[in-house]
């Protein structure tokens, strides 16, 4: 079975925690321990976001020279780097020595009018209090929002057009090798007026880039892997209740945060209709119990309805 799993940002860095090189490696860690349980006998994609990476980079590119940062294509790409690194190395150490590992440096098309770029929604960096949040806005130009009860950075998150990278990835998994890519959504690139690419300053939905990357590589599943077990109904209430199994039409009903659950339901519905395969959203922690459909959020064509948990 070909398995696209993309690793939520926030779920390898989680909401709250410090932003440090080993706490990361230490969820990139949990999560490669259950990816290794799904390794024998397929064949796997790994894409992953970089909210919190990517801003901190900003931050301390920002703190260093204020004129001369480097802009997000850019930081994109250094995350792409970075935690491919220690998914391949934590990964490598747990499946047999011959297992050969890539992560490709991923750029992705996007449309220059994208309405995104005239309204800011993708969260990026770490969390602040409401007078933070103030403050950095106004000295640094960024458009802050809400992220529960606590403020985070929001910069344009335009829809994933083209992979470029996508034959090579084709013929890494032909042969056999393990495959990071699309990382925080890919490079976001633009052709200018002389049909030269180029970078631009945006960060890519991770979810909707995934969503494409498992549509062209003709995934058998989809796994969007998080910070929470699943999507829910009513969440936050006391009558809350896990979804256990859901058709694109009945879950595109309900209401998701557009800064979190949202994203990963529409590119759920969005990789299921479009290939009439499953996806699926749950916790980092439960990636083996997914793929045997134990655990998570299952979206496919079968039923109708919404089915919860118990």
């Amino acid at each position: 079975m070909r398995i696209v799993i993309a690793l939520g940002g926030n779920a390898l860095l989680r909401r709250g925690e410090p932003l440090t090189a080993d706490r990361q490696r230490e969820n990139v860690r949990i999560a490669c321990r259950q990816i290794a349980l799904v390794a024998p006998g397929n064949q796997l994609v790994i894409a992953h976001g970089n909210g919190p990476q990517v801003g901190l980079l900003a931050l301390q590119g920002a703190a260093y020279d204020p004129d001369g940062a480097y802009p997000l294509d850019v930081l994109g790409a250094q995350t792409e780097g970075m935690i491919g690194y220690m998914i391949e190395q934590e990964l490598g150490n747990l499946l047999p020595a011959e297992t050969p590992f890539a992560t490709l440096l991923t750029q992705v098309e996007v449309d220059a009018d994208d309405p995104a770029f005239a309204a800011p929604s993708k969260p990026i960096g770490p969390v602040y209090s409401r007078e933070e949040a103030e403050r950095l806005g106004a000295d640094k130009g960024w458009s802050m929002a809400a992220d529960g009860e606590h403020f985070r950075r929001v910069v344009p998150s335009p829809r994933p057009r083209r992979i470029f990278e996508i034959r090579p990835i084709q013929w890494l998994l032909e042969r056999g090798c393990v495959v990071t890519c699309a990382g925080g959504g890919g490079i976001p690139t633009v052709y200018d007026e002389q049909r030269k690419l180029r970078g631009i300053e945006a960060v890519i939905d991770k979810d909707l880039c995934s969503a494409l990357l498992a549509e062209e590589l003709r995934a058998d599943l989809l796994l969007i892997a998080t910070d929470v077990d699943g999507a829910y109904l009513d969440w936050g209430t006391p009558a809350q209740k896990a979804i256990a199994h859901a058709h694109p039409d009945a879950l595109e009903r309900l209401s998701f945060a557009a800064g979190s659950m949202g994203p990963k339901v529409q590119a759920a519905c969005e990789f299921v209709r479009h290939t009439g395969k499953d996806a699926v959203i749950g916790a980092l922690a439960d990636i083996e119990a997914i793929v045997r459909g134990a655990a998570g959020t299952r979206v496919n064509l079968d039923g109708t309805g919404i089915r919860s948990y118990g």
